[in-house]
């Protein structure tokens, strides 16, 4: 029985990230990962694409060229949707899409200048999905659409049915951090965390949506000795209580269904989307396919590596492909390359043991890694995001 739960449950995952759009918006903070990475003209940087967001603001920094690779093209689909409109709209009418989550004029505007840009695969993608951002109602929004969109619309419906979406949005109004907790803690906690969101939120399906596979979750309940839900909840009260929301774009994001022009990422700050219009965005190159496979055809080197949270899973499910990505990061990284990972886990355990050859010799990468704990858990400390157990940086051995 065990064997066929753990069957169904790889199913649905797969399911929902082979046939859909799942990330409408990238859910890990761009200004901790630029600080580590400090940036430069000499800089190449390889990352997953996710929603492009990320890839958009680390391209400020004006680094020699960022590669965004994703498996799901669809999310590519979505980065080169953006990129068009960077080439291809004045900024009131790139917000209105990216900012304010779609406008009645986005099919005119796609059809006459957006299509044009866009490679064949993202042509079919978003020829039939206009209504993604053409915004019917006042209240419809493009961060409504995708999978983690239609998670963030049901958890909506559920604070207003709780009584508490009112309060949440009062939180980004707050003037203090003490405002902040007399707001969660008097009219909110207690009405959110009933037990029925819990276990909700402990189901496969709904993890599915919001991106984490069940090797994930196990990973993420054996190292910080909680279950999801509980975690969730710790979450979400550091988010609100410990560190201000007043620059907090990503929960303002799923609470109003929209950005606001003080509170949105930087490539949607009207002068750095002059910046990103003038040239800066070309340096962002896109590729479908998985990680291993672009390292192992490209034939140039890599000075940063931004891998996000997928080893998590790939550990439990696919250590052999976890092992051939490694060893080619080994192979295209320049000497003190560094390295940038998050996981849902407290601690990760299965980086370091993974065996590569380099200069024909046999490595453990532990060996090859220097690991920059105290710069890592200060960020991790400050992340507004806040969904992960653990932020990791270290350098590549010279």
């Amino acid at each position: 029985m065990k064997a066929v739960t753990h069957w169904t449950t790889r199913q649905i995952f797969r399911y929902i990230h082979g046939h859909h759009l799942v990330y409408n918006t990238c859910w890990e903070d761009p200004r901790l990962d630029r600080e580590v990475m400090s940036l430069s003209a000499d800089d190449e940087i390889v990352l997953i694409t996710s929603a492009g967001c990320n890839a958009l603001d680390y391209a400020l920094d004006r680094p020699s060229c960022i590669h965004a690779v994703d498996l799901n093209f669809r999310q590519n689909a979505l980065l080169e949707l953006k990129l068009a409109g960077i080439r291809r709209l004045e900024f009131e009418e790139f917000f209105a899409l990216f900012g304010e989550g779609g406008h009645r004029e986005f099919p005119h505007w796609y059809e006459t200048r957006l299509r044009p840009e866009l490679t064949d695969a993202a042509r079919q993608f978003w020829d039939t999905r206009t209504g993604f951002l053409s915004r019917p109602t006042p209240q419809a929004s493009f961060y409504h659409h995708g999978t983690t969109g239609f998670f963030a619309r049901m958890l909506v419906k559920y604070l207003r049915v709780a009584k508490v979406h009112a309060a949440a949005l009062r939180l980004f109004g707050a003037a203090s951090l003490a405002e902040q907790r007399e707001i969660y803690f008097s009219s909110i906690r207690d009405r959110l965390w009933r037990p029925a969101i819990k276990r909700a939120l402990r189901t496969d399906i709904a993890l599915s949506l919001l991106g984490v596979p069940k090797a994930q979750r196990d990973h993420l309940e054996r190292t910080c000795a909680t279950n999801i839900a509980d975690f969730m909840e710790d979450c979400v009260e550091s988010v609100f209580t410990r560190l201000p929301v007043a620059d907090n774009y990503f929960w303002r994001l799923y609470l109003f269904g929209r950005y606001s022009v003080d509170c949105s990422p930087e490539y949607l700050k009207p002068a750095n989307f002059a910046r990103l219009k003038g040239g800066w965005a070309d340096r962002i190159c896109i590729h479908t396919g998985d990680l291993t496979g672009f390292l192992q055809s490209h034939t140039g080197s890599l000075s940063r590596f931004v891998l996000l949270d997928h080893m998590d899973w790939l550990s439990h499910q696919e250590p052999e492909l976890l092992r051939r990505e490694w060893q080619a990061i080994v192979d295209r990284a320049r000497p003190g390359a560094r390295i940038l990972w998050r996981s849902g886990g407290a601690a990760v355990d299965f980086v370091d043991p993974i065996e590569v050859r380099r200069s024909g010799r046999r490595h453990r990468v532990g060996e090859l890694l220097t690991y920059h704990t105290d710069l890592a858990a200060q960020c991790h400390a400050r992340d507004r995001v806040h969904t992960y157990g653990s932020f990791h940086v270290a350098d590549l051995a010279a």
